[in-house]
């Protein structure tokens, strides 16, 4: 693919377009929505146990590491999700991160790209909360986790991460291993098919 952007699809083999379920006789808006991400970049960035370095020093696309479960920093372009004590992951659409991570200093921060390393589903709709409690055992009340939290988990025996990216409609991204990504993807669409999915 030419869009140095775009990694190559972790779900080529799995991921289907149309629509499946229990889809007839509803709206559009009824339905979910699953679609795989590609056009991702996504880095680490620890800090070594050795390493003195403030957190607050790194800065990236205007963005302070989150440091606390479950923060997310984020502008229209990249979020930085906590991963874990001084653990974070960047995941950006923005062609010209990789750059802007450069100037961390490797003596204090290990940075690395991971965006080939998982496979990315994004699911959004009404029902999207209902599809995640199924699998998880994550706390997902909207007391305890809202828009632009992110956490840990598994998801019928599957680690992964989740970000809240929106309520309106509610839009949530899932980050597997790559390796288990079929699996994963098959895991979360059967558990759609009670309300209806259009796979984009």
């Amino acid at each position: 693919m030419s869009n140095s952007n775009t990694n190559s699809s972790a779900l080529i083999n799995d991921h289907q377009i149309g629509s499946f379920g229990n889809y007839h006789n509803k709206e559009k808006s009824e339905l979910l929505t699953v679609k795989e991400l590609t056009n991702l970049s996504i880095y680490q960035i620890a800090k070594f146990k050795s390493s003195n370095a403030n957190v607050d020093s790194v800065i990236i696309n205007g963005l302070n590491l989150p440091k606390k479960y479950p923060d997310v920093s984020y502008n229209n372009d990249t979020r930085i999700l906590w991963n874990g004590p001084d653990i974070c992951m960047v995941v950006s659409s923005d062609l010209s991160i990789k750059e802007k991570l450069s100037p961390i200093n490797d003596d204090d921060f290990a940075v690395t790209d991971i965006s080939h390393s998982r496979a990315i589903i994004e699911i959004s709709g009404l029902h999207a909360i209902d599809v995640l409690k199924k699998g998880t055992p994550l706390n997902l009340n909207n007391s305890e986790f809202t828009k632009n939290n992110c956490a840990n988990s598994s998801y019928n025996g599957i680690s992964f991460m989740l970000d809240f990216i929106d309520d309106q409609p509610l839009t949530f991204r899932l980050f597997c291993l790559r390796s288990f990504g079929g699996s994963f993807y098959h895991s979360i669409t059967d558990s759609a098919l009670e309300y209806g999915f259009i796979g984009e």
